[in-house]
This record gives C-alpha cells, structure tokens and sequence, in this order.
C-alpha cells in the first residue's frame, strides 16, 4: 500500500502491531536490558491507516514470527532490538485552551461525550495522558484577558473565575474521562499589558524590569488557584514563544532575559511558594534556536537547578526549512540530564474544505517519530478541539485541530491527524522505554517502545506514493509483510 504508518506492539505472551497508511523518567542514552527480549511465540495485530482507502487505526492482521536468522538486503526490514532501551514516555496529548472549551461548550451532550472517549479512553479512544493549558488568554481565546485588575501591583484582585464559565469545566470533564489522572502543564502568552514596554499583551514588548517578582508571584498565584479548583499542575513553561512578535498575545525574552528571570525570580519563587517540585521547561519555541537557548539556560549553574528541561514547537518550517531534528539532538546529546518535550504544533491556515487533506496526519507522524527517536520524552498537540471556522480566535490566526467540532451540525469530524496521533498515543503508553529500531529503506520512517506491562509497540510510516511492503525482524525471527501492505 502506498503512504502507510503502522505501529506495532507485541506483548510478552501477546504481541500487537499497529499499522497506518501513508506515513504513518530517564534518559535516553542507551542501556541494555536485564532481561533478554524473545519473538518465539509472539503474535502481532497489526493496525492501519491508510489513504485511498477506509483504513482508520483498523485492526487489519494478525501475525506469527518466524525463524529466519539473516535477513536479506532484497528484503525492505524493520529491525527492533528491545534489548537496548532510551528515554522513558511521560505522556502524549494535546492543549485544552480556551477555544477546545468553548466549541466544546456549544456541541450536543452527546458529542461532547463522543469526544472526550475519542481523545481519553485508551480502548475507545486513542488514550491522551498529557495535557496543556494556559495561563490566561491567548490568540484560541475570543478576546484578551487576565487574572487581575489593571495597575494592580499587589495581585490582590487576582482571580481565574473567567475560567470558571468554559475552560475549568472542560479540563475537569477531560481529567474524569483519563480515569482521574491527566498530566497537565501551563504557559503564559504575555503578562498583562500595564507589566510590559509596549503597553499591550500583543505584538511583543518586554515585561518591565521592575515587575519581574509581580510576574514571577503570577505563576504561583495562577497554579494554586488551579489546584484549588481540582485541577493538579504537573509543571509549567517560561513563556510561549519568547522570539516571536506575534500579532497576539507575545511577550520576547532573549536566552539571556529568561536565564535571569528564571534564576533571578521564577525559580526562587516557585520554591518559596511550595512549587519547587514542579517542572520548569525553557524555551517553549521552534526548534531553529534551541541549542543556543539550551546553552544559555543550563550552562548557568545557578539558572540550571531550577529547569526540568526544555519545550519546543516545529514553526520553524515558516522560513521555508524542514523539521530541524539534529537541533533537537544536539541538545539532547550535549545536555543528556535534561528532559526534552514537544509543547506545541498544529497545521495552520485553516480551510474547511481540505479537513480530509492526507497530508494533515503526515505532518503529525513525520514529527513523532523523528522527535522520539531524538530523545523526546512527552509529545503534546495544540488545541484537542477547534469549531468549523479554525476558531474561536481573535486575531483570525485559524488552525487545524485533530477533531473539529462543526457548531452548525453538532457534528464531529475527525481529520487523519486524529489517527495518526492515536498510532503512538493508544499504544505507546507512559512509562514505556524507547528501544533501538532501524529501517532498511529510507522511505519507512520508524520508532519503537517497550511499555511497562511487556508489549513492544512499533511504528513504522511511509509517507511518500511508492508502494512499500515490509517484514518485522527481532533477533533471528521475522514477522512476514501485513497483508494490507501487500499488493493485491
């Protein structure tokens, strides 16, 4: 079949793999395992998604390996070697923003049910465990907004009830549907704009030196009220793309403005307000800068100690580049103690009659796989749900969402990105280690984890139109080629 992504999983006495059409917590340096890893007698189920045909994340085989001790260079092969094992998954989900709640707010009950199984339930859905939100408004918002009054230096008006009405009550219906545990991490776009140069929480502007503590007590004040609303905060990012002067919500930090209000003000007030534990994520922007940002933040051993690790988007392609993944491996490399987490990406320019557009997904598994494979240990998607507009969004800056809910129909309408997602997110689960994976063909893009309940989830994509048949081989045993690969 042409433009396939296929993620396999095979247990310790039952294997699984999943396949899909058209594409398709320590540390990631490498550790052998302590308990060799067999096929003998391991079957896998295959799921697919496919295009051109009506293959969405479908059971279509079930397989047996076979012996087979050398396989040939006529033979396209996966190689998966569980025995060498990398970084631990925290999670895979997507952002719960102001826009998500809304649409969510105007579907029927009964799709709004439909949802939150599709995104949630690991058997019904595709299992999201992680999740982002943010701190007070942002482009996916209807109109800017904070937590307190203007001018207020004391905080003491600070209040999330504007949450209250939409976006809390959508987080905790999405918390129930994970089965009462969701990992969730918070952003700010910009600080209110009376704490900034430029006066407004649009187009950039700094925040002004001497409101550096007021921001740093924003942070606590923000996540405490969360949590006094049943909402636990897992951890936190500096500031949503600190290079970029959007015409929204932006505020710019250089490497150097974050490395000082980080060990200067945020970390220090994280800790004094009974936060220290949570994670701190630099960066929070493409993956173009990324090791100059990493350079600066954990060369300082001062500023370091307070940082998890470092969040990034894959914007970078806006200048007519590909996906920057030796960046991302450069850091992971160089700084190996550190974690790395994808915070954000969507397909941007929204037009309604392309939601079936293949290539949507394509993105999404071309990603994935590459950043895994980099040493990324969460993946996390932007908005879960947008209405049929791309929207609600301010500034007219309209993207694609996984599933968009049409606020017209009621109805729901899953793109192939939703399906691609859920070949990693359904079963690649937390806790699972990534494993050594290799591909003998330059079209079959592949990665490969060992949850911690024994299986052995493979994914492999092609997302190009030649016709590609592969065979699965784990220590002299082979698993022959899917049938809903093989040419008919």
């Amino acid at each position: 079949m042409h433009k396939f992504l296929i993620a396999a999983a095979l247990a310790s006495t039952l294997g699984t793999t999943a396949t899909a059409q058209k594409a398709s917590s320590s540390k990631s340096k490498a550790s052998s395992s302590s308990s060799s890893y067999s096929a003998v007698g391991k079957q896998v189920q295959v799921y697919t998604t496919a295009a051109n045909s009506e293959l969405r994340l479908s059971a279509t085989d079930k397989l047996s390996f076979s012996a087979q001790p050398q396989p040939l260079e006529t033979q396209p092969t996966v190689f998966v070697d569980p025995n060498h094992s990398f970084q631990t998954l925290l999670g895979i989900g997507g952002a719960l923003t102001d826009a998500a709640a809304e649409t969510f707010a105007k579907l029927p009950t009964a799709q709004q049910q439909e949802l939150l199984r599709a995104y949630y339930s690991p058997t019904q859905g595709i299992g999201y465990t992680l999740a982002r939100t943010t701190i007070h408004s942002t482009d996916f918002s209807t109109a800017p907004y904070t937590y307190v009054a203007d001018g207020d230096k004391t905080l003491q008006t600070f209040s999330v009830k504007h949450d209250e009405q939409y976006r809390i009550p959508f987080i905790k219906q999405a918390i129930a549907a994970a089965g009462g545990q969701l990992t969730m991490y918070v952003s700010p776009w910009s600080p209110p704009a009376w704490m900034k140069t430029n006066q407004s929480m649009l187009k950039g502007g700094k925040l002004l030196p001497e409101y550096r503590q007021l921001w740093a007590d924003y942070y606590v004040k923000f996540i405490k009220a969360y949590e006094r609303q049943g909402i636990p905060i897992w951890g936190l990012t500096v500031q949503n793309e600190p290079m970029a002067v959007q015409k929204w919500e932006s505020c710019i930090f250089t490497a150097e403005e974050e490395r000082d209000f980080v060990k200067g003000y945020l970390g220090p007030t994280l800790k004094k307000g009974g936060l220290g534990d949570r994670k701190l994520i630099g960066w929070d922007h493409n993956r173009d800068l990324m090791y100059q940002r990493a350079a600066t933040l954990f060369d300082d051993p001062e500023a370091s100690k307070y940082y998890w690790g470092l969040g990034y988007h894959w914007y970078e392609t806006w200048t007519g580049s590909g996906m920057q993944f030796e960046n991302l491996r450069r850091v992971h490399e160089t700084y190996p103690d550190k974690h790395l987490i994808f915070t954000e990406g969507c397909i941007e320019k929204f037009d309604f009659s392309n939601v079936n557009d293949w290539q949507l997904g394509e993105r999404y598994g071309h990603s994935i796989i590459n950043d895994f494979n980099a040493g990324t240990e969460a993946w996390t998607d932007w908005n879960i749900l947008l209405d049929q507009t791309g929207g609600p969004n301010h500034v007219g800056n309209f993207c694609y969402a996984p599933i968009i809910g049409d606020t017209r129909s009621g109805r729901l309408l899953y793109t192939n990105s939703y399906y691609y997602i859920g070949h990693f997110s359904k079963f690649i689960r937390p806790g699972a280690r990534r494993i050594a994976t290799t591909a003998s063909r330059d079209v079959l893009q592949t990665t490969a984890f060992r949850n911690p309940d024994g299986t052995v989830a493979v994914v492999v994509m092609n997302q190009t139109d030649q016709q590609q048949p592969f065979q699965l081989w784990i220590r002299a045993r082979r698993l022959p080629p899917p049938r809903a690969l093989t040419p008919s």
